[in-house]
């Protein structure tokens, strides 16, 4: 029987009780845009993640760009990120007619390295972008550091770390702002797209709410140049039912991650995860010199793999503009080329997990 990557279906039949009503409710109050469901969401969310301010948008995509508006990137401005992450990051960088910089990350978290910052910041340079990446922060305090010597702002991308934290104070409450995707994959995930900014600023929660809405605070008057990155009132009220069971998936997904590592630790580069950080693992993610026939033993094993990210972002074809070229970063691409990420949501059995670890082990030892 093949096993699952990720099986939404089971979160679903175990919170069918709860989500029903919530779906229901909404359809029939006739409030789909907006409403006492979105704005419950940003005030539990908010209050999760020890902000003040919560603004929902349509995805975290849309988060991302409408934070880097209201903190004012424009042309010609450079923000400093990671080359090892879903191209959303550097994307909206672009759309604002901005430049990408990036930064080689670190062989055990994956995260953009503090230690080579320094060296990428130029007069044109306004922001740090840092990812959290599969669900293990940064290291946000040498990066306020380094951006408080220089003047710069710190926007953290935490698309897939939602409860993670650093001695306890959490994701999104570190820099000027921080943006949650809602994607269904993720750790807290939709029905369909959504997203948020959180923020500890005032001025950057108003200005985003107008971006997101046209422009408007005032409904046909509009301030700014804005899009629709409206986060819609049924992805709200799924989300709230979703957001009580949170921790307790985050611990599943910790759970697993721990047996893994207590099994795979001799034969592969397990995940690493720092003293004081608590990683949520979005991904499970080990290193390989022996990928890709390792994905294939699973594979014929009915168990399936994937891989984060098999070209990094300074490699792509859309960025070539900038003059990137292999070689640039060689931590980011060693590891692009080693990575593979194994099942790791909530739902998984101890059966399962105990089957994909085991298929691993026998990988490694029959090449023995």
């Amino acid at each position: 029987m093949n096993l699952p990557f990720l099986d939404l279906t089971r979160q679903y039949k175990s919170l069918k009780k709860e989500l029903d009503p919530a779906i229901q409710g909404v359809v029939e109050s006739g409030r789909y845009i907006g409403g006492p469901e979105v704005e419950q969401f940003e005030k539990e969310l908010a209050q999760y993640c020890g902000v003040k301010y919560s603004v929902g948008m349509a995805s975290g995509t849309d988060a991302l760009l409408a934070c880097l508006i209201a903190m004012g990137i424009e042309e010609g401005d450079e923000v400093i990120t990671s080359p090892f992450t879903f191209i959303a990051t550097a994307e909206v960088i672009c759309f604002l007619k901005a430049k990408p910089v990036f930064v080689d990350i670190e062989g055990d978290t994956y995260n953009i390295n503090p230690d080579l910052l320094k060296s990428k910041i130029s007069r044109r340079t306004k922001c740090i972008l840092p990812v959290h990446l599969f669900g293990h922060m940064a290291d946000m305090e040498r990066i306020l550091e380094i951006a408080g010597e220089h003047g710069l702002m710190v926007l953290e991308d935490s698309a897939q770390a939602v409860g993670a934290s650093i001695d306890g104070k959490g994701a999104c409450g570190y820099g000027e702002a921080g943006c949650l995707s809602f994607f269904p994959s993720k750790n807290l995930g939709a029905f369909g797209d959504g997203g948020m900014i959180l923020t500890n600023n005032e001025k950057i929660a108003k200005k985003a709410a107008m971006v997101k809405d046209h422009g408007s605070c005032r409904r046909y008057y509009h301030s700014v140049i804005g899009f629709n990155g409206r986060l819609d009132a049924l992805q709200a009220a799924i989300l709230r039912v979703k957001l009580r069971h949170l921790e307790s998936w985050n611990e599943m997904r910790r759970a697993t991650a721990s047996y893994y590592n207590s099994v795979l630790k001799d034969y592969v580069k397990v995940p690493a995860e720092r003293e004081g950080y608590r990683h949520v693992y979005h991904q499970y993610s080990i290193l390989t010199d022996d990928r890709d026939r390792l994905a294939a033993h699973l594979k014929e094993r009915g168990i399936p793999t994937a891989i984060y990210y098999p070209l990094p972002l300074h490699m792509q074809e859309v960025f070539g503009g900038f003059g990137y070229r292999t070689g640039d970063f060689p931590v980011t691409e060693e590891v692009s080329e080693k990575i593979i990420s194994l099942p790791v949501f909530p739902e998984l059995t101890e059966k399962e997990r105990k089957r994909v670890a085991e298929a691993v082990v026998d990988f490694f030892e029959s090449k023995d």
